[in-house]
């Protein structure tokens, strides 16, 4: 009998160790998608998903960190957090999850109706509580894992805040990925930048051109990579949006050469 050729390297299927460790796995972030869209998730699109999500979790947290390390403490409270978002509009991210967290309810004002009468917080809530909210325990794991890698520690009301902006961060990534696929490409875009009089214009956020996605290519039918690359100009802004699209782009190249 003769014996089967050994099996090569090439032979092995791709897995997720083949991509660099990213916290929130394919697995959620498909599920995330699926609470918002019936759309198939590509493969590139989750890990980019993943990849963008990890990057505003880093930003939030090293800018808790460097408020925890002005008091000498490396494990994060709440407070952490609001500093953190105080410092850094741009990782102010998740707002739905500031009407359902403690640690938001002294910050978030009073609302008045039309007749002046106080807009209660379960009014402003709503009778149904969105899926990113629902859904946030999902994250715990993935974000203790990111608390690890920076170094720190969180008490465990911060860890339900991370787990509750990363959650409804990324369903509302979702859902606007899915809308670029819907409409074909993103229908409202565009920058607002800060210009010294005298000094030259700063260079446009995005250089690469596949990144400005105007018009989409690929099936109506799918969530591509691009697509979620497009959807994170209409999240975020300033470095933080240009470091989690850049960081995004090559994960996405990485797992399609993969």
């Amino acid at each position: 009998m003769t014996a089967p050729p050994p099996r090569t390297e090439h032979s092995r299927p791709q897995t997720a160790s083949a991509v660099p460790d990213l916290p929130f796995k394919p697995q959620l972030v498909r599920a995330v998608f699926r609470d918002v869209t019936s759309l198939h998730v590509s493969r590139p699109a989750a890990w980019a998903a993943s990849s963008v999500t990890r990057t505003v979790l880093t930003g939030i947290i090293d800018g808790a960190r460097s408020a925890a390390a002005e008091e000498a403490r490396k494990r994060l409270i709440p407070k952490d957090l609001v500093s953190a978002i105080d410092r850094n509009v741009e990782v102010e991210v998740g707002s739905t999850w500031y009407l359902h967290s403690p640690t938001f309810h002294g910050l978030m004002g009073e609302v008045r109706d039309a007749d002046g009468a106080l807009v209660s917080l379960r009014e402003r809530r709503g009778a149904r509580t969105p899926s990113g909210v629902a859904g946030a325990h999902r994250f715990e794991a993935g974000v203790r894992r990111l608390l690890g890698s920076r170094g720190v520690r969180a008490v465990p009301a911060m860890v339900r805040d991370l787990d509750g902006i990363a959650s409804v961060f990324l369903t509302a990534l979702a859902r606007d990925a899915a809308k670029v696929v819907r409409e074909g490409g993103v229908k409202r875009f565009g920058t607002v930048s800060l210009v010294v009089p005298g000094d030259p214009a700063p260079a446009p956020l995005l250089k690469d051109p596949l990144l400005a996605l105007s018009t989409r290519r690929g099936d109506g039918r799918t969530v591509g990579g691009d697509d979620v690359l497009a959807a994170v100009t209409m999240q975020l802004f300033g470095d933080l949006g240009q470091r989690a699209l850049t960081e995004a782009a090559e994960m996405t190249r990485n797992t399609s050469a993969n």
